[in-house]
């Protein structure tokens, strides 16, 4: 399939949020609170976005909402795709061409070529993720397990409540397009 044809599969934002049953509240948040901390001029680039993303991962409940409100300055549709219901679309947007990393964003002009690709994570992000996981003990360690749930409950709170995160997500998205 060519990225016009999957951009015509996705769903509306307003069917996935609506869906969504794990991280709804929390991307809501951020959507409501979240906003453009400057101009944003995307003129006469004619762009639509494809997010492969699902519900349950906190990287996309943290990018979604920023990648919506600059949709909205600039008049960006944006269609999405399960990661999980989308394996093919997704293995050729592998992170380290291994991972099948989420949220990833695929902006495509008017004719379908992809014009960039973001995701999944702003590299102030991923910077806060792994200092965060260097916290972990081994992964042989008997309070691994706990240790990890915390850590993810920690970033959880972390991308919903820090503001400067959405910002650097914002800026990580608009230096891509821009």
């Amino acid at each position: 399939m060519q990225l016009n044809d999957w951009y015509n599969k996705g769903m509306s934002v307003d069917d996935y949020i609506e869906s969504m049953t794990i991280h709804k509240e929390s991307l809501l948040h951020i959507y409501d609170h979240f906003q453009l901390p400057e101009k944003l001029s995307l003129d006469n680039q004619s762009l639509r976005v494809i997010v492969l993303t699902e519900d349950w991962c906190g990287d996309a409940m943290l990018n979604i909402p920023v990648l919506l409100r600059i949709a909205e300055k600039s008049d960006m549709p944006v269609r999405i795709l399960l990661r999980d219901d989308n394996l093919e679309l997704m293995d050729q947007y592998l992170t380290n061409g291994k991972s099948r990393s989420i949220p990833i964003f695929i902006f495509i002009d008017e004719d379908g070529k992809e014009v960039a690709k973001w995701g999944p994570r702003a590299e102030k992000i991923q910077e806060f993720v792994d200092n965060a996981r260097e916290q972990l003990p081994s992964r042989e360690a008997t309070d691994f397990e706990e240790k990890q749930k915390e850590m993810y409950l920690f970033l959880t709170k972390s991308y919903r409540d820090n503001q400067d995160m959405w910002n650097a997500v914002y800026s990580s998205i608009k230096n891509t397009l821009v």
